[in-house]
């Protein structure tokens, strides 16, 4: 592999047609990424694979002005050409505006974080678009404390997984819904204190035997929304991060005020550069030693080498992932 100093392009995964289904991700040669001021360069070993790179492949989700029009939203490597606090060599994980599904990639020295001790790249690759969305979200947003309850949907999602994980680190108890009986079970196994098959059964009933949610993470929406507010107590919080199950929610304004609830949501791609610096420093301080005491830990469902970007996108439409999927770049 030819070093970033003597190449001048580099493999990446381009859209064929701009736009399409998974088929169309083509491996083609790309001129090679030079870092701008402030900015590193990374010579990628892995990237993750998120549903944002899925949507923004069927043309619906537009790179924010500036970034690569390449898909990619998270890495892992060694930094090519230092910046900031990084030199040469150094082990990273970066959150991206784009381009990740390339050998080489460009992101602001203050968007990358050490590799935390005893993770490989391609564990490293399926932290940082996850662990900012959920501490974003359920910790920022959703205000979760200790000796709360959140209720995270998707439980074997990338973020899913995670939100469980970061949920009983933080002293919360977790509810957590998933489409059949064996997801359900793997919730439990993954940290999750009550599981619920949303398939058979009504998560509302089940959180509200269970006390009722003081938090919810939802990426539903839809009818789902009715159950959230009904799960919910006094002075809950319900977070949206999507709305795969249609983004359109009935709402019942006398039921929202007898909860005092806070209903609100978030996306992480268009935050300015300054703001993702805010947050990288906050997750660095208080998710990095989770990592380290081993509490936190992405679950890698599968691998492929970068030219299979297809094969990748195709297997997490599917449906039957358990955490993340990987892209390998060498």
């Amino acid at each position: 592999m030819t070093s970033p100093l003597e190449a001048e392009t580099m493999t990446a995964i381009a859209i064929e047609g701009g736009k399409g289904p998974a088929s169309a991700l083509k491996p083609v040669r790309a001129p090679m990424p030079q870092p701008a001021e402030g900015q590193i360069l990374i010579r990628v070993r892995a990237a993750g694979v998120n549903r944002p790179d899925l949507i923004q492949r069927m043309g619906m989700y537009p790179p924010p002005p500036g970034a690569p029009d390449t898909l990619g939203l998270e890495v892992a490597g060694e930094v090519a050409k230092a910046g900031g606090r990084w030199k040469v060599g150094d082990r990273v994980c970066a959150l991206l505006g784009g381009g990740g599904y390339a050998e080489y990639a460009v992101c602001d020295a203050r968007h990358a974080l050490p590799i935390p001790a005893g993770l490989d790249f391609q564990t490293a690759a399926g932290l940082p678009e996850t662990v900012f969305t959920v501490y974003a979200n359920v910790f920022e947003h959703g205000a979760l404390k200790a000796g709360e309850t959140l209720l995270v949907h998707g439980a074997t999602s990338g973020i899913g997984v995670t939100a469980i994980q970061m949920g009983k680190a933080a002293g919360a108890k977790v509810i957590a819904t998933a489409r059949g009986a064996e997801k359900a079970k793997t919730a439990l196994a993954l940290g999750a204190d009550v599981a619920v098959d949303a398939t058979s059964e009504d998560f509302a009933e089940v959180a509200k035997r269970e006390g009722g949610v003081d938090v919810v993470l939802d990426m539903v929406g839809g009818d789902y929304f009715a159950k959230d507010l009904d799960a919910l107590r006094t002075g809950g919080r319900i977070v949206f991060i999507a709305s795969q199950g249609g983004g359109e929610v009935p709402l019942q304004i006398f039921r929202l005020m007898q909860k005092r609830a806070v209903v609100t949501g978030s996306t992480l791609r268009p935050r300015s550069a300054d703001e993702k610096a805010r947050l990288a420093g906050e997750v660095e301080r208080g998710v990095w030693p989770w990592i380290a005491a081993g509490k936190v830990r992405p679950q890698v469902d599968a691998t492929f080498p970068l030219e299979e970007a297809a094969k990748a996108h195709a297997h997490l439409e599917a449906g039957a992932h358990v955490g993340k999927v990987i892209l390998l770049a060498g």
